[in-house]
C-alpha cells in the first residue's frame, strides 16, 4: 500500500496493439489508482487507443496537455539535443502538477517496450518518486516476427538508431541496422547495394510490410507509409536495414 500523501509510478510497456497487453502488463494497470497519458491535440488516435485499454481494464485516464516542442528539421545534433531535453523538462512539470495534486500510484503506458526510443523512463526519472517499469512487445521485436527474420546475421552485431542518426553510422561502418523514428526514409539515399525489411502501424489492423532491394521497393513503402496514415490517422515504422 502507498502510504497518505505519498505517490509511485508505473512506467507499463503495452506492446504494439491492445491484443499485446500481457498479463503482467494488465494486472500493473489495475494497481493503479490512475493512469497519466499525454493528449497531443483533439485528433490522438494513440490517445484514444490508451483511453480503451484503461476503459477495458477498468482505470482512470488523466489526460495532459502535451507540451509543445520544437521539431525544426534544421536543427543540429546539439540543438535537438537542447530541444528534446527542454520538452522533457515541461513533461516532467506538468506530470508532477497532477501528481502533487492525486498522490497514489500512477501508470504511463508505453507504446511498445520503454527501452527502445521512449522518453517515458527519463521524465519519470525527474520526478525523484519511486517507479517501476514494466516491458511490452517492441516494434523491433514484432518487425522481424512478421518478416520471419533474424535482427542480426551469425555472430554479427546489429545497431539500432535513428533515421537522424542513419548517414553518419552507416559511414562509421555499420551494415546491419534496425532504424526508427525516421519520417524521412533517409535510408533512400544511402549509397550501395542494401536489403529492407520495413514496416508501420505494426500489430495494427491496417500493418503494412514491404521488403526487398532496396533501390526496388523505396516507392512501395513511400506508398505503403501513406496508407497507413490515412487509415489509423497516425504512422509509426521501422526497418531493418543491411547491406548485401
Amino acid at each position: 500500500m502507498i502510504e497518505l500523501g505519498v505517490s509511485r509510478v508505473r512506467i507499463i510497456g503495452i506492446g504494439c496493439h491492445p491484443g499485446q497487453l500481457t498479463a503482467e502488463a494488465r494486472a500493473a494497470i489495475a494497481s493503479c489508482d490512475y493512469v497519466i497519458a499525454a493528449d497531443k491535440g483533439p485528433s490522438d488516435p494513440l490517445l484514444a487507443l490508451r483511453r480503451a485499454i484503461c476503459a477495458d481494464v477498468g482505470a482512470e485516464l488523466v489526460a495532459v496537455a502535451d507540451p509543445p516542442r520544437d521539431r525544426d528539421a534544421g536543427l543540429d545534433d546539439a540543438g535537438y539535443d537542447g530541444a528534446v531535453v527542454d520538452w522533457h523538462d515541461a513533461r516532467a512539470a506538468a506530470y508532477d502538477s497532477v501528481i502533487t495534486d492525486r498522490p497514489g500510484t500512477v501508470g504511463f503506458l508505453v507504446w511498445g517496450d520503454p527501452a527502445f526510443y521512449d522518453s517515458t523512463i527519463r521524465v519519470v526519472d525527474r520526478l525523484c518518486l519511486e517507479y517501476d517499469v514494466l516491458p511490452g512487445v517492441s516494434a523491433l521485436s514484432l518487425l522481424a516476427a512478421r518478416h520471419r527474420v533474424v535482427l542480426h546475421e551469425v555472430g554479427r552485431p546489429v545497431l539500432v538508431t535513428t533515421g537522424r542518426r542513419l548517414a553518419a553510422e552507416v559511414a562509421a561502418g555499420h551494415d546491419n541496422l534496425v532504424v526508427m523514428l525516421d519520417g524521412r526514409m533517409q535510408a533512400a539515399s544511402l549509397d550501395g547495394d542494401w536489403d529492407i525489411w520495413w514496416g508501420a502501424n505494426l500489430g495494427s489492423p491496417h500493418e503494412e510490410l514491404v521488403a526487398g532491394r532496396l533501390v526496388d521497393v523505396v516507392a512501395s513503402i513511400g506508398a505503403a507509409r501513406a496508407r497507413a496514415k490515412d487509415a489509423d490517422g497516425w504512422v509509426m515504422d521501422t526497418y531493418l536495414l543491411r547491406r548485401r
